[in-house]
């Protein structure tokens, strides 16, 4: 496809949005891809992405095997990714510190509403489609009360992160940030880019390689993820829809409890700083939080939350149409 450079400009707006999304635990990526019709060829794209990248490099220079693999479009879309993440990543760490309730309501919001929306997509509810939903919203649940079987701090288990979470990038409905909360790495993975940007900005040589090495890990996980999983997912999407769909559906429900604003820390951890956070919590009415509750504030924030997901949803109606 030749584009010219408002065309990848466009793109890399578009990748902006993505990369807002992929922050915010609740919207996908993919489905912002979806939703702006380039979805198709950003998995054709990254499937294009194998060795044979290089023997084209060396049989016929480097713009070929560029073009082979549609670069100039990925690195657009990418550039745009990375530009929303590393701007939305220190006003995300803000709030999870001073207004937890209220991030965590809009989060709420975000993720009912995909619930309904991806629901909603269902064509036919067979038996196997309801049953699939009733046992991953079990199995969902139960995996928000389990505490994470490693830190978040370990080395592998950021590669592993890094694996799990990329799935949002090629399947609409999954948030890789909201993979990220359920596995315990969300804040780390918030604090990875805050710490990478603050170490370049400022010369903090130590802080930079320590993020760095994070980010890194996290980033392989996900190129390993990306070529493992864009193949079967993406058979799945098209050959098993429903059932695909009731299982991110199922999934969505029991992580509710993940994502619940008022919470009873039951476990503590110290983590790599030194610093005291939580390992396991409970979910609890407002009445029972130690604190303001801001529960009328919490309410509005996450009809916000909800309202914001099916204004996403009517602009992909009119993409469709």
């Amino acid at each position: 496809m030749q584009r010219r450079l408002l065309d990848y400009v466009i793109v890399s707006l578009k990748g902006m949005a993505m990369g807002a999304a992929d922050v915010v635990p609740g919207v996908s990526g993919g489905t912002i891809a979806f939703i702006s019709g380039i979805y198709e060829e950003l998995i054709e794209s990254i499937d294009k992405i194998n060795l044979n990248f290089f023997k084209t490099w060396k049989s016929n220079g480097f713009r070929m095997a560029w073009a082979s693999i549609n670069g100039s479009f990925l690195a657009a879309l990418f550039l745009g990714i990375a530009i929303s993440i590393i701007s939305l990543a220190k006003l995300i760490k803000w709030l999870l510190i001073n207004e937890p309730i209220l991030l965590w309501s809009f989060f709420f919001g975000l993720v009912l509403a995909s619930i309904i929306y991806i629901a909603n997509q269902i064509s036919k509810w067979r038996f196997t489609v309801i049953v699939a939903i009733i046992f991953t919203s079990i199995l969902s649940y139960y995996v928000t009360l389990a505490e994470p079987f490693a830190s978040p701090d370990s080395s592998i288990y950021l590669l592993f992160c890094g694996f799990i979470a990329i799935i949002a990038m090629i399947l609409p409905g999954v948030s890789g940030a909201f993979i990220l909360l359920i596995l315990g790495a969300y804040q780390t993975a918030i604090d990875t880019i805050n710490n990478l940007v603050e170490g370049v900005t400022t010369g903090n040589f130590n802080l930079f390689k320590d993020a760095f090495i994070n980010f890194a890990l996290l980033a392989i996980g996900a190129v390993v993820g990306i070529k493992v999983f864009s193949k079967i997912l993406n058979w799945m999407f098209k050959h098993k829809k429903d059932l695909t769909l009731a299982i991110l559906t199922g999934f969505m429900i029991g992580s509710l409890n993940k994502i619940w604003p008022w919470k009873r820390v039951l476990k503590w951890r110290i983590n790599s700083h030194d610093e005291k956070v939580s390992l396991a919590e409970q979910s609890i009415l407002p009445t029972y939080y130690e604190g303001d509750h801001q529960l009328t504030s919490a309410i509005i924030i996450m009809v916000i939350g909800f309202i914001t997901i099916l204004i996403l949803e009517r602009l992909g109606r009119k993409k469709v149409v």
